[in-house]
């Protein structure tokens, strides 16, 4: 089981103060919140991919590069890379490039993004949003694992005899998860091609999440991939976590309130009861994170973010404490403890293993 932050990458006022960090800060805070997150514990840190304000991660490659730098073991990821608008060659590049760069310490998750301007910046309609997805990455796929590709499609210029360089590290390419919230056609493309699916599980409620992954098995199963329990599941999650339940609703009620996400609507109290929302003590974080796997089943990786709505780098960095201390070692055991006889481990690239293996 694998635990990991990630973050959008935001830059939201603090309501506590009415002050929103700059560009430069945030960009810096992500770098400082990833070394943390090495630091206390944490398997994985992942980044999205935005292209438009209030948001700051416009490039995934360039940050994760900079982090593999400066870490030895972290598992690098993005939370986000857009199939639709980037061009399926350069990403094939792009990760190569970084996969080598890193030890093959990463991976990517893949969606559609939920912007609609960023579709024309690129070229694209937000209308053909699946179909783009589909086509990108079944070319994606391809120029990971063949050379002298001939491909046609309605999104792009043809391919003919075209290698991507560099070639993926060792012929192993970065594990790729296929993110979704809503869409049953990334569920079915994720089990079509035997990839892992993550299920962004932070706004919609269990129930919602429950049938994507339920659907997810089924398919994976149905195209031979394996038994439904062997398929590759992540998920993620919201939480913020002080000693005291009290302190913690008290401190992040503020941050919820003026959510540009999820504030204004319902109070924080019957949020968290609808959603995965986990606010409050190390035990009821812990006790939270466990009623997952209930409706999930036994899953590979768990990502939390923690950093988002104008949270102070102070706050985040002490949240990440009591993660690393108090809460990662217990869900750790926990999940060890309930995993039943031959359900598969989180992938990770053989060299990025012995690495890790290594380290420790």
């Amino acid at each position: 089981m694998q635990f990991g932050i990630f973050s959008v990458g935001d830059v939201t006022p603090d309501p506590e103060t009415g002050r929103a960090v700059s560009e430069h800060e945030r960009i810096k805070a992500m770098v400082t919140i990833a070394l943390k997150a090495q630091e206390v514990g944490f398997d994985v840190f992942a980044t999205g991919e935005h292209h438009n304000p209030p948001f700051v991660p416009s490039s995934p490659t360039t940050f994760l590069g900079y982090v593999a730098a400066r870490t030895k073991h972290l598992i690098l990821s993005t939370s986000t890379t857009l199939i639709t608008t980037n061009d399926p060659v350069k990403i094939a590049e792009d990760y190569a490039m970084l996969q080598h760069l890193a030890q093959g310490r990463v991976d990517v998750m893949l969606g559609r993004g939920n912007t609609g301007p960023v579709y024309p910046w690129f070229g694209q309609d937000i209308r053909q949003g699946i179909p783009l997805a589909v086509e990108n990455y079944g070319l994606l796929h391809r120029l990971w694992r063949e050379t002298d590709v001939d491909w046609e499609g309605r999104f792009r210029a043809p391919l003919r005899g075209f290698t991507s360089t560099p070639r993926p590290l060792a012929g192993v390419p970065p594990f790729v998860w296929h993110g979704s919230i809503r869409s049953p056609e990334i569920v079915e493309q994720a089990a079509v091609h035997g990839d892992g699916f993550f299920a962004n599980h932070i706004f919609w409620p269990a129930a919602h999440t429950k049938k994507m992954v339920a659907l997810f098995r089924r398919r994976f199963a149905h195209h031979g991939h394996g038994t439904p329990e062997q398929a590759i599941v992540g998920l993620g999650g919201q939480t913020f976590v002080r000693r005291r339940s009290q302190d913690a609703v008290r401190e992040f009620r503020p941050y919820f309130d003026h959510s540009p996400v999820m504030g204004g609507g319902v109070p924080l109290e019957d949020y968290m009861a609808a959603t995965p929302l986990s606010v409050g003590s190390p035990q009821e974080v812990i006790d939270k994170t466990l009623t997952f796997r209930e409706y999930c089943g036994d899953y590979q990786r768990q990502l939390f973010n923690v950093d988002a709505n104008g949270l102070p780098l102070k706050t985040v960095l002490e949240q990440l404490d009591i993660l690393g201390e108090e809460v990662i070692p217990v869900l750790r055991k926990e999940f060890e403890r309930l995993r039943p006889p031959g359900t598969p481990a989180a992938p990770e690239h053989p060299a990025a293993r012995r690495g890790r293996a290594a380290a420790h």
